[in-house]
């Protein structure tokens, strides 16, 4: 069964800073027409850095639109057009401060499907060495670190909620258990 809905008509109804909102006509499989409400966003790079003794690094930042403090692991946004790999290390570097000699792809991942068109771009970073932050001017995080299992053991009993951070690290778990069956 051919399940794509095909754009009648796209109408651009808010173009932020960071976000375009558009108000879309589609046809839908059975012929009738519907609409959709659609974010476009310039896509984000997700990473999740262990260091040599399996310690993960957190961050603690407010997020205004729940108006209270989360546990995540780095990310940042992309700008238009930039690439992942690029922006990886360049968000590691501003957020925590460190470089990832080892990088590895963990997959792409769509946290909201149903409205917005954001695709986040996960990496496994490892090899660590740490120098200065060159966090953002509205930036402001609590980086912390916690064993790697406890950060597992966060995710599952809800101390972390943020739904990149929790499949990030269930990835990148993946990752490194597959190295260690050999």
């Amino acid at each position: 069964m051919d399940l794509n809905e095909k754009t009648l008509t796209s109408k651009l109804v808010y173009d932020g800073g960071l976000l375009k909102v558009y108000y879309d006509t589609v046809e839908l499989v059975n012929g009738k027409t519907s609409w959709r409400e659609v974010i476009r966003h310039p896509g984000a790079v997700v990473m999740v850095p262990v260091d040599d003794e399996g310690n993960v690094y957190l961050e603690r930042q407010f997020r205004y639109p729940y108006d209270r403090v989360i546990i995540e692991v780095p990310a940042g946004k992309l700008e238009w057009g930039e690439d992942p790999d690029d922006a990886c290390r360049r968000e590691l570097k501003e957020e925590i401060g460190a470089e990832a000699s080892r990088w590895e792809r963990a997959g792409e991942m769509l946290p909201t499907p149903g409205y917005c068109d954001e695709l986040q771009h996960v990496y496994l970073a490892r090899g660590l060495t740490f120098g200065d932050r060159h966090l953002d001017e509205d930036e402001f995080l609590d980086v912390f670190r916690v064993p790697f299992e406890e950060a597992l053991d966060m995710a599952a009993d809800g101390r972390i909620q943020d739904c990149k951070t929790i499949a990030a690290l269930y990835r990148a778990e993946r990752i490194m258990r597959r190295e260690q069956d050999g």
